[in-house]
């Protein structure tokens, strides 16, 4: 905790940011069901009311959301729940669609480059590697379409009370992306980009090179926001928040500890094993080359937010990287995601148990308080519940708890006060 001088009696209500880093259709389900989590624990925060939102890639459909009046709750509805149950929810189905437009006109450039490749290589001016390199450009620049996010996103922000206009929303939104030919962040809803419209900031920050194509916005083309950072958190510390809160869904697996899901730790999971990393072929080992690469980059951004920004407070939520849960999951599954919110809800709830200590010290100068009466209650979920936890389980979580907090409390404590 920073050492600050007392509060006087009456003081300005504190200003408190949001940042939501990305990581697809996953990290959107993890943030989702963290943000659930957090709202129902947290007492004297609205997560509808905060003054900037700060969103990259996936995390930018959720910042829109709310920055748009639309809750936590409201979120996990629209993109969590059936769609056959919802008249407007978002399905992430709609981001495996081809991009046929980009395959067909890519496609048409193809003769042309065939015949100068073939004169070259003909003629023994290049090599024929060098003459299908020529080709390149006759390849797509994304394998699926992502116009349907600014479709859907349109739709959804036309509703009574909603906007899609960075301009008229009563907090400050920012979404970043990275402008192709600079390789520059972009950081639409700031003066200058404000009149983009939010479903377009949205899917322009959303369009992972190789995946999807780049958005072109005022002649210019746009891909994913991460490219640049992973959070982009710095934007929002600019504007002198007073607390920052950071959602990351994406951290490495640590495949050398024994799992705890399953165990006293994680009642409402399923037993999950793990092998090593390398016995799950090429995705498992480029999975976790992605994860460590983004979050050694998140650890050095926070550590310089620290002494940037000595009179804010930080604090970063995210997953256990000895879950093997959200590493394994898929995503495009309907019954596979409500699962994955469940998770999340649950982890962040213990997670809050696990450090209160901590927690309620930093977030209690702000006026946030833990609601330990939700906290405690075992029966809640986000989900309905398929596999009820034992009382030992419980009881060993409970006690696992009050050994974390004790821990704290003996950081935290000064050396005359420890016989």
């Amino acid at each position: 905790m920073k050492n600050r001088h007392p509060a006087p009696a009456q003081t300005p209500l504190p200003k408190i940011g949001l940042a939501l880093a990305g990581g697809g259709p996953l990290g959107a389900i993890y943030e989702i069901g963290a943000l659930c989590a957090l709202q129902e624990s947290l007492q004297g925060i609205n997560f509808t009311q905060l003054q900037h939102y700060v969103g990259v890639s996936a995390g930018g459909f959720i910042a829109a959301g709310l920055a748009n009046g639309i809750t936590p709750q409201q979120l996990f509805s629209l993109f969590i729940e059936d769609r056959k149950r919802h008249t407007e929810a978002f399905d992430p189905s709609w981001l495996l669609r081809p991009a046929f437009a980009e395959i067909f006109s890519r496609s048409l450039r193809l003769p042309a480059l065939m015949l100068v490749g073939a004169w070259h290589s003909s003629f023994g001016r290049r090599s024929l590697m060098n003459a299908l390199e020529r080709l390149g450009p006759s390849l797509p620049t994304g394998i699926f379409s992502n116009t349907q996010i600014d479709v859907e996103l349109t739709q959804l922000f036309s509703k009574p009370g909603r906007t899609n206009d960075f301009r008229q929303l009563r907090s400050r939104l920012t979404l970043v992306a990275t402008e192709l030919d600079s390789s520059k962040a972009v950081s639409f809803g700031r003066p200058g980009w404000d009149h983009v419209p939010i479903s377009k900031a949205v899917q322009a920050s959303a369009a992972l090179p190789g995946l999807f194509p780049p958005v072109e916005i005022d002649g210019q083309h746009f891909v994913d926001g991460a490219l640049i950072k992973t959070m982009h958190a710095s934007i929002a510390l600019d504007d002198g928040v007073d607390l920052m809160l950071c959602l990351n869904p994406l951290v490495p697996f640590d495949a050398s500890a024994p799992s705890r899901s399953g165990d006293a730790w994680m009642p409402w999971a399923a037993p999950m094993p793990i092998p090593r990393i390398v016995e799950g072929g090429l995705p498992a080992v480029l999975s976790q080359t992605f994860r460590s690469l983004i979050h050694s980059r998140l650890e050095l951004g926070l550590k310089s937010y620290e002494y940037a920004y000595p009179n804010t407070d930080i604090v970063l939520i995210e997953p256990s990287h000895h879950d093997p849960e959200l590493y394994l999951a898929n995503t495009f599954s309907y019954s596979q995601r409500r699962h994955l919110a469940e998770h999340a809800y649950q982890q962040t709830r213990q997670m809050l148990r696990a450090n209160q200590t901590g927690l309620s010290s930093k977030l209690g100068y702000h006026g946030i308080t833990l609601n330990h009466a939700v906290l405690d209650d075992v029966n809640r979920h986000l989900c309905q519940s398929k596999r009820p936890s034992t009382r030992v389980g419980l009881s060993l979580t409970k006690l696992h708890n009050i050994l974390d907090n004790l821990q704290q409390a003996m950081k935290v404590a000064s050396p005359e006060d420890i016989h």
